[in-house]
């Protein structure tokens, strides 16, 4: 059996929560930054070079958000690292690329695929919305990766998955809000510098009410593209979600269908494919066939769809190794490492709960993890 990803719980002020949690997840991060400077090294990038990269991104972060700054300095103090570590692991995606080294991006390209999809209420046996995900990275980030249960006093209570030192990933909080996150690639692409998207999840888990959480994913300035499917769920059945194709300066929008709404590592909004040239699709073809696998295994059950409907379709093992539920394979691309499914999240925002399971091509077992449902606030965000 795999491990379970470990819960990391933490509460208090920025620097307080952020100190817990670098005590807690310590040999995780140090792991994470291990394995991301070894990486960065082979490809050239030393130290120094990093710490330029993250230099440039630290003021960014600061007008952003300042409190994520300041959590981001207790987790380095906690876990006995250097700031700068920390940011790299909140900018990976972004330092990676602006590294400005082609090898790299194509290495990103071809690992990090994801496929989510989320279920309306009306469309599920128990009158719930689901909103689920496979994260496709690096399969040595099964060692780094974690559960962040965070204790807020002045927010509501947030549950995400991320890695080790990450601020946020996909997730859900006590207000009924939820988030999954998909990469994408467009000919804008870091033409300019944005938030990185680490802290954009952050902001939207942090917030009370969905237009809020909406705002921070439409009005936020972006590096590169990216895919964001958010949602918001009562209790009482009502829910709505709305899929997000941000390119860095235009965002773009996706609906249901039938209740269902589902999203690889392409963009498929009509008006965005008209405005901006998808260059995603080389490092990662079998996006094309994902979304679709996974709408075409959902759709007979639509009106009765139960969480281990979601479950199955995200197993999905056609096309293996390039399968909607990737077992572990060499990289493509960069011809080092090895790139899988890391985890498959299902959450229940309404229940206040998020199943994950690590590795699922080569494991089934699931651990379930919780947040407080505040049910006013559920009422309000939707």
């Amino acid at each position: 059996m795999t491990e379970p990803f470990p819960l990391i719980e933490v509460s208090g002020p920025p620097h307080e929560r952020g100190r817990q949690y670098g005590r807690q997840a310590a040999a995780r991060i140090r792991k994470g930054i291990a394995h991301y400077t070894a990486q960065l090294a082979r490809l050239s990038l030393d130290r120094d070079g990093i710490a330029s990269l993250v230099r440039a991104y630290t003021p960014v972060i600061e007008s952003f958000d300042p409190t994520h700054l300041e959590e981001m300095r207790g987790i380095a103090a906690g876990a006995d690292v250097d700031l700068a570590d920390i940011v790299l692991l909140n900018a990976r995606t972004e330092i990676l690329k602006l590294a400005q080294k082609p090898q790299l991006r194509a290495a990103l390209a071809e690992a990090e695929g994801c496929t989510a999809v989320a279920v309306m209420p009306e469309a599920t046996e128990a009158n719930r919305l689901i909103h689920a995900q496979n994260w496709d990275w690096k399969a040595e980030c099964s060692e780094t990766a974690i559960v962040l249960h965070i204790h807020c006093d002045d927010a509501p209570d947030i549950l995400t998955f991320t890695e080790a030192g990450g601020l946020a990933r996909s997730g859900m909080n006590s207000a009924g809000i939820a988030l999954t996150a998909n990469y994408l690639q467009s000919d804008r692409d870091y033409q300019r510098l944005g938030v990185p998207l680490v802290l954009i999840r952050r902001k939207v888990l942090q917030q009370q009410y969905l237009a809020l959480a909406m705002q921070a994913v439409h009005a936020t300035r972006k590096s590169a593209a990216n895919n964001m499917m958010v949602s918001a769920s009562t209790p009482d059945g009502q829910a709505i979600v709305i899929d997000f194709e941000c390119a860095p300066d235009e965002t773009f929008q996706v609906h249901p269908d039938r209740g269902l709404l589902v999203h690889a590592n392409h963009f498929v909004s009509p008006v965005a494919l008209t405005k901006l040239r998808d260059t995603g699709l080389p490092g990662s073809p079998c996006s094309i066939y994902r979304d679709l696998r996974v709408r075409d295994l959902l759709t007979p059950h639509i009106g009765t769809i139960a969480p281990q409907h979601i479950k199955d379709a995200l197993f999905d093992n056609f096309q293996s190794p390039y399968s909607v539920c990737r077992p572990p394979r060499p990289s493509a691309t960069s011809g080092e490492g090895h790139t899988a499914s890391v985890a498959m999240v299902v959450m229940q925002p309404a229940l206040g709960m998020m199943e994950v399971c690590p590795l699922p091509a080569l494991n089934r077992e699931f651990t379930i993890y919780r947040v407080g449902v505040d049910r006013a606030a559920t009422r309000a965000a939707a």
